[in-house]
C-alpha cells in the first residue's frame, strides 16, 4: 500500500448483482484532511462509505485499509479504527455518559469529559439524558462518542443535512478542527457551499461510475460541466 492512501480500492463492484450500485471503481482515498464525495442521488455514495466500514462487501474487486485486504480486519476492530457518523445520530438509553459507555465500557469521568471539551460540549451535559440533547448536540455527542475509540479516519454520511445553518457551521468547524488535528474525513454532502468550505479533495461520482478526483482547485476546470456543479465551481463564477 502507498503512504498516500488509507484505502485503495481496485475493481470495486457492489450493490445488488443484475444491477450494482457501483461498476467497477478504482480509488485511493488520501490519508489526511477531508475527502468530499459528491455527485447526484442514487450515485453511489453511502455504498462507497458502507464499503469502507464494512457495512457491506463488495460483489467483487477489493479493498485494502492500512496495508491489509479490508476483509482480514475483524469487524468490530475495523470499525474502532474507521468510525462512522450518519445523518441522525444513533441515540442509546440514558445520558450522555451512558451513551459514552457503549462505545468505551468502563470510562472515567476524565476521560468523558475530554472527549466532551473535544467537540465543544460542557461537561455538565454528561448527566443529561441523550434523548434531550438538541439535533446538534446529539451529532457532536454522536462524534464524542466515536473519537473515544481513538479512529485513525472518520466517515460521515451526510452529517449535517438535518440541521439548522448554526448546528451546521459548528460541526462543520468541528471536521475542520479534527482533520487539521489529524484524524481524516471521508465526507459525503449534497451541499456545494459546504463541500466548498470543507473540501481539501474530492471525488465525484456519477451513475456508479468515478467521474473525477483531485483537489478541488483542479476540479474547478474540470472539462465535465456535471462535475464542476457538482462541485460547486459555478458558485464561484456566480460571486465573481
Amino acid at each position: 500500500m502507498t503512504t498516500s492512501a488509507t484505502f485503495e480500492l481496485s475493481g470495486v463492484v457492489a450493490g445488488p448483482p443484475d444491477a450494482p450500485i457501483l461498476r467497477g471503481i478504482s480509488l485511493e482515498v488520501p490519508c489526511e484532511g477531508i475527502l468530499a464525495v459528491a455527485g447526484p442521488s442514487g450515485s453511489g455514495k453511502s455504498t462507497l462509505l458502507r464499503l469502507l466500514n464494512r457495512l457491506d462487501d463488495p460483489v467483487s474487486g477489493s479493498i485494502r485499509w492500512d496495508g491489509r485486504d479490508i476483509t482480514e480486519w475483524d469487524p468490530r476492530e475495523l470499525r474502532r479504527n474507521v468510525a462512522m457518523i450518519f445523518q441522525s445520530a444513533p441515540i442509546f438509553p440514558g445520558t450522555v455518559l451512558d451513551n459514552f459507555e457503549v462505545a468505551l465500557p468502563g470510562i472515567d469521568l476524565d476521560r468523558a469529559n475530554h472527549v466532551l471539551d473535544r467537540v465543544g460540549m460542557p461537561s455538565e451535559l454528561l448527566e443529561r439524558p441523550a434523548d434531550q440533547l438538541s439535533g446538534g448536540e446529539a451529532q457532536r455527542m454522536s462524534i464524542a462518542r466515536a473519537l473515544l475509540t481513538e479512529p485513525r479516519v472518520l466517515l460521515a454520511d451526510e452529517p449535517t443535512a438535518a440541521l439548522d445553518t448554526a448546528a451546521r457551521r459548528t460541526i462543520e468547524d468541528l471536521a475542520r478542527g479534527l482533520a487539521d488535528s489529524g484524524v481524516p474525513l471521508v465526507w459525503i454532502t449534497h451541499d456545494t457551499a459546504q463541500l466548498r468550505r470543507l473540501a481539501d479533495h474530492a471525488v465525484v461520482l456519477i451513475e456508479g461510475d468515478i467521474a473525477a478526483f483531485g483537489h478541488l482547485a483542479e476540479l474547478n476546470r474540470h472539462g465535465d460541466a456535471r462535475v464542476r456543479e457538482l462541485v460547486g465551481a459555478t458558485l464561484d463564477e456566480e460571486s465573481e
